[in-house]
């Protein structure tokens, strides 16, 4: 509501090339503000993932300039707790609890243990978990193990929510229901996510902006400004306008075949 907002990511003609040849991005430029939700919506191959490691630290551009937060990724990651990243596997401890799970990240930071307890419990609660504080990975649902993985990842409240592809392999209910949770907890901690996904109707669901990247090499091919009110109904007409634009938009970026 007329808010000016800061960049806190800046891709500035950044390039990719992996050690194989294999060039994942190519002139790719992007600018993220403050409090926004990004998808980075493209075909597999396309270099969405490359972008958002590099983002966290993961991964170095060969050329051009990344900045998070006006600094060099790495240092974001070594310096400060701002940066989670969520991955499309849960990837959780099978001999801890879940709320031993969500601990993990605060203990290895060295947190007051009274004050972890309570920080892994109010991000729990968050996600719907709160009756399943000493169960084990093996007693959750697909959907639960990634509320796990997703509470873990705002324990430390970080500034920026990195998540790769995180409902790709969930059953279509367990998707849509965690899209609007996810929605519930970016308007609640206000934290930027970043967002990939090669799902046309999760980008405009969950997005305020997404960024159509063309077929690799990646290159941004546009961007589109979801102008739609939170939550959103997924079967209106204008959100329909809206896939039907992402969906365009990703036809005629997999098209083009500049390889320069």
């Amino acid at each position: 509501m007329g808010a000016i907002h800061n960049e806190v990511v800046s891709f500035q003609s950044v390039d990719k090339v992996y050690n194989t040849g294999i060039v994942a991005l190519c002139q790719f430029d992007l600018s993220i503000q403050e409090g926004e939700f990004v998808s980075f919506l493209g075909p597999s191959g396309c270099g969405k993932s490359t972008a958002l490691r590099i983002v966290a630290g993961l991964g170095e551009a060969t050329r051009g300039k990344v900045e998070v937060f006006g600094q060099n990724p790495k240092d974001v990651i070594t310096k400060s707790n701002d940066i989670a990243f969520v991955f499309q596997e849960a990837n959780l401890l099978p001999w801890r609890t879940v709320l031993d799970n969500v601990l993990l990240p605060l203990e290895l930071r060295g947190l007051d243990k009274a004050k972890r307890k309570e920080s892994a419990i109010r991000v729990l609660e968050m996600v719907g978990l709160k009756d399943y504080l000493k169960a084990y990975p093996r007693q959750l649902s697909g959907g639960m193990k990634m509320r796990v993985s997703i509470a873990r990842a705002l324990a430390a409240k970080p500034k920026m929510l990195l998540m790769d592809e995180p409902f790709a392999a969930l059953d279509e209910m367990t998707r849509q229901t965690l899209q609007k949770d996810l929605l519930d907890i970016w308007k609640k901690e206000k934290t930027t996510i970043l967002f990939v996904t090669h799902n046309v109707y999760e980008a405009v669901y969950l997005s305020s902006k997404i960024a159509v990247m063309s077929a690799r090499p990646g290159r941004l091919s546009t961007v589109i400004d979801v102008d739609l009110p939170y939550l959103r109904e997924r079967v209106n007409s204008k959100f329909t306008e809206y896939v039907d634009l992402a969906s365009n938009s990703l036809e005629h970026s997999m098209g083009r075949k500049e390889w320069g």
